[in-house]
């Protein structure tokens, strides 16, 4: 089934989301096939990202964050598996039981998002032998006849015969109705040929017949897991412990249950009981391992997965979780260590290939990652993920025919659940933005205009990951790669080293480093750092050159005001850029024009001004251009939708998981809630309407509150309140920060997050602050300190960087990359002032939840001025670097800068 015609089958459905029943190669046990991920944040450098419920519709799918980066375009509804890249891998557990006297078992193969396809049964011929069904417990009172009927039921159940199987189960029912055992085998038959309706029935037909059937609870709580009844399973299973209390098997179905349906302290509490009655249950010590890492027990997490591998080195499901385990909190060295014995295991396990590809695309290691996941396709060569991954590595170093050429690959797989049909729908999207930087790529790069180019109902749907159909109909498509291509490819002379381009990529590699987070979830990424360090030096040559003009009208000011003239009127002019691809190289509507922020200047004199936006687009547009994946766009570029609000959405908690990237902000945001609430004593709920919060008791329970359990208990729905900028714009007044949410999730859990709106109007007072900061950066230079090298004198620079990059960071006007662009810019600007930031972000410190938490910029200043003004070097050095504008000139060029190193 194509994208298209799977767009009605898809809209409203689950697609697959919750389990299905699948039989084993051996045909010898029932497994669960899930596309759920584990709660950690990973990631990726696709940053992919960030979304919506597990009932989420074709029409609303998941906007995800990559490597738990900002997510954008909050839907009033979101997955709590939002921040995974990775997170499972399929696994045969080792602990399937029997149609037996004792207990039997629908085992659980847990997947990686992204590779439901692939089931690897990695249980060994011993295992296998072990693991004979026995004949379900005999009736006393039936005849050897029966008995013997019975037994051949069971055989041919084992030997995956199950529609014979059914048939000698209805011989021995149409004699006894209520005959419990044979009506769990034929239930059990039915399970197996995915009839999961019929095996509930019969399995609840055995329990009216014997209650005490342990055998029949059991199962059908696998199957009601199976079809995503979470809380009726897990009483059927807690009902068979009541028959079996010390029955390890029962806790590792029911603690797997728990998993898949992200109960994970009750998974936890479960595979704990189970691994001490079954030490050597190499399945449950996996399970619980990722249950532990979900609640942000990391210790005893990898202590669960080693022991896995302990019990078992050949497993590869346990390899392959640790793998995901590491990549989840950025230890690239021991996550590609794992990936080094899973191949060595097994030279032909597709999925390592497309974890070790995952994780070097992660690290910006582009060329190495097509290497890999060409590998994993030539043992699996319908694999999307695969497939998606490779087309994005062709297409970020600029090879546009693979790249489409795999898109459409891509677009041409079957679709048997909703990440594929995630997949195919950025395969879409990004196969349109290859094909626009390609007709781009000998242009000079100052006219690749994404924002200004590509139509804004396209971005959205980008943006969103919404089924493309709408786009087709309503916005001209790029034309075929052939009429690109005709335009121009990557050229010799764009890979050609010379001297001016290795003096430029050493200096960048070195500043570009800078922008790394010490944290956990945050995986170094050298294409990007390199990205960082050439945008860097670019926005402090080009905002050099608007400061000696500044400089000199303010030497011409001083001098006129000295002979008794009148100092001439500054105005600055917006001059909104045109349409730079034309119908026939732009995803763009026939009336669209370019809205790209361009260059201002005096109306008195032909020296240019840049605005703020100009200087924060260079940024953008390198991020743009250094990872095609991440749908970086300006949130004002987008429809005319924007004016009922987009925002960014990050969250702390997500059910009971905790997210790797941003949890470690949890307890601060909670105090700052509690500091709100309890000063304006007021709310807001979903409907934005205000709860009173000053009622008798309340504002002493907001005081105890030690968790969200209890700020939620004390409120009693979903809400959520605004944190608050002070302006330096306008004296004394207040802009609207960010948003701290508490939404229920489940019975246990929540999603504790922040979200940023857009709206129209709080992007104009924020436009206002940003340019009010922008000019007091250009009058703190521009006038006597200009050219300083005094440390001191240049105090009033650096704190009029600070503020610019406190309310950038609360505005956060992207859809993505927010945080990354505003730091460049920082160093950028830092360079321009003859200051260089020479050491490194703090470990455990994020540089944009510092501002974002932060009620004044002064107070943000105060934060990061201990560590930063330490490392800050004055130095003029920078000056000869060579012009990155003429250096890389062309997009061309700057794809291949980006994709080129020495190694």
């Amino acid at each position: 089934m194509s994208l298209f015609e799977l767009a009605s089958d898809t809209n409203g459905k689950t697609c697959e989301n919750y389990e299905s029943l699948n039989v084993s190669s051996d045909g010898s046990k029932l497994s669960m096939e899930s596309a759920d991920a584990s709660q950690n944040s990973s990631i990726s450098g696709d940053n992919f990202d960030i979304e919506l419920s597990d009932q989420t519709s074709a029409k609303e799918m998941p906007c995800g964050l990559t490597n738990g980066a900002h997510s954008s375009f909050d839907k009033p509804s979101y997955a709590s598996d939002s921040c995974n890249d990775l997170s499972e891998i399929s696994e045969q557990c080792s602990k399937s039981s029997v149609i037996s006297s004792k207990s039997s078992d629908i085992t659980e193969s847990d997947c990686l998002p992204n590779n439901t396809s692939d089931t690897h049964n990695e249980i060994s011929d011993e295992t296998k032998r072990n693991k004979k069904f026995c004949v379900a417990k005999i009736s006393k009172t039936k005849s050897i006849s029966v008995d013997f009927r019975l037994s051949r039921g069971i055989a041919q159940v084992n030997e995956g015969n199950h529609a014979y199987a059914i048939s000698i189960f209805d011989q021995i029912l149409k004699e006894d109705p209520t005959y419990p055992e044979a009506l769990i085998g034929r239930g059990t038959a039915y399970a197996f040929q995915r009839e999961l309706e019929a095996a509930i029935a019969d399995f609840s037909k055995a329990i009216q017949s014997k209650p005490s059937a342990g055998e029949a609870w059991k199962r059908r709580g696998q199957a009601r897991a199976a079809l995503g009844e979470s809380v009726e399973a897990i009483e059927d299973l807690t009902k068979a412990l009541e028959f079996e209390p010390d029955s390890a098997d029962i806790l590792h179905e029911r603690g797997i249950v728990n998993f898949k349906f992200k109960d994970f302290n009750a998974a936890v509490e479960d595979l704990s009981a189970c691994v001490k009655l079954d030490k050597n249950n190499k399945s449950a010590y996996t399970y619980l391992g990722m249950a532990l890492s979900s609640i942000g027990e990391y210790k005893r997490a990898e202590e669960a997965h080693l022991k896995s591998i302990q019990i078992d080195r050949s497993f590869l499901e346990a390899w392959a979780h640790l793998t995901q385990f590491y990549q989840d909190l950025a230890n690239s060295k021991k996550a590609l260590e794992c990936l080094e014995q899973v191949i060595i295991i097994d030279g032909r396990y597709s999925k390592a290939y497309h974890l070790r590809g995952l994780l070097l695309h992660g690290m910006g290691e582009h060329r190495k990652a097509i290497k890999d996941l060409s590998i994993g396709l030539s043992i699996e060569n319908s694999n999307i993920e695969c497939l998606y991954l490779r087309a994005s590595c062709y297409h970020a170093i600029g090879e546009y025919a693979e790249a489409v050429k795999d898109y459409d690959a891509a677009l041409d797989v079957e679709l048997d659940s909703m990440e594929k049909f995630v997949l195919q729908c950025l395969a879409f999207y990004q196969k349109e933005i290859a094909l626009y930087t390609a007709c781009k790529v000998n242009s000079e790069f100052c006219w690749f205009d994404i924002d200004g180019d590509i139509d804004p109902l396209f971005k959205e749907y980008w943006c969103k990951r919404l089924h493309p159909k709408d786009v087709c109909e309503k916005v001209f498509r790029q034309p075929p790669l052939r009429d690109s291509l005709k335009k121009g490819k990557l050229r010799k002379q764009d890979f050609a080293v010379t001297k001016n381009k290795t003096a430029l990529l050493l200096a960048a590699d070195s500043i570009g480093k800078k922008i790394q987070y010490d944290c956990p979830g945050f995986l170094p990424n050298r294409r990007q750092h390199r990205m960082a360090g050439l945008a860097a030096i670019e926005i402090a040559q080009k905002v050099s050159k608007a400061w000696r003009s500044l400089q000199a009208d303010w030497k011409h000011s001083n001098r006129s005001s000295k002979n008794g003239k009148r100092a001439r009127r500054k105005e600055r002019i917006s001059m909104a850029s045109q349409n730079r691809g034309g119908s026939g190289c732009s995803t763009s509507s026939s009336l669209e024009t370019s809205a790209s922020y361009g260059i201002t200047e005096y109306r008195s004199s032909s020296r240019p001004m840049m605005s703020w936006q100009d200087v924060y687009s260079l940024a953008v547009k390198w991020r743009q251009v250094s990872e095609p994946c991440d749908p970086v766009v300006w949130v004002n570029k987008l429809s005319e939708e924007f004016n009922s609000g987009f925002g960014s959405h990050t969250p702390m908690v997500l059910g009971q998981a905790k997210v790797v990237r941003y949890y470690p902000n949890h307890e601060r945001t909670l105090d700052i809630a509690k500091t709100i609430m309890k000063d304006k004593l007021f709310v807001h709920n979903k409907a934005d309407e205000i709860i009173d919060l000053s009622t008798e008791g309340k504002s002493e329970n907001i005081v105890h509150a030690k968790s969200c359990d209890d700020l939620y208990e004390t409120v009693g729905e979903d809400f959520w309140l605004a944190t608050w900028c002070n302006s330096t714009a306008v004296e004394g007044k207040q802009l609207e920060g960010t948003r701290i949410t508490l939404v229920k999730m489940g019975e246990h859990g929540y999603d504790f997050a922040i979200r940023t709106p857009c709206t129209p109007s709080r992007w104009e007072e924020f436009d206002a602050e940003m340019a009010m900061a922008w000019e007091t950066i250009c009058n703190a230079y521009c006038g006597e300190t200009y050219g300083s090298t005094d440390f001191n004198v240049l105090e009033n620079v650096r704190e009029a960087i600070l503020r610019m990059t406190y309310y950038w960071y609360n505005f956060m006007p992207l859809s993505r990359g927010t945080a990354v662009a505003g730091f460049v810019v920082l160093l950028g600007l830092f360079l321009a002032a003859n200051m260089e930031f020479t050491g490194n972000i703090p470990k455990g410190v994020q540089v944009d939840w510092e501002a974002i938490l932060n009620f004044d910029p002064n107070s943000f200043m105060d934060s990061v001025k201990s560590w930063l003004y330490p490392s800050i070097k004055i130095t003029t050095s920078w000056k000869d670097f060579p012009d990155v504008a003429s250096t890389f000139a062309t997009t061309g060029s700057v794809v291949a800068a980006l994709s080129s190193y020495d190694d």
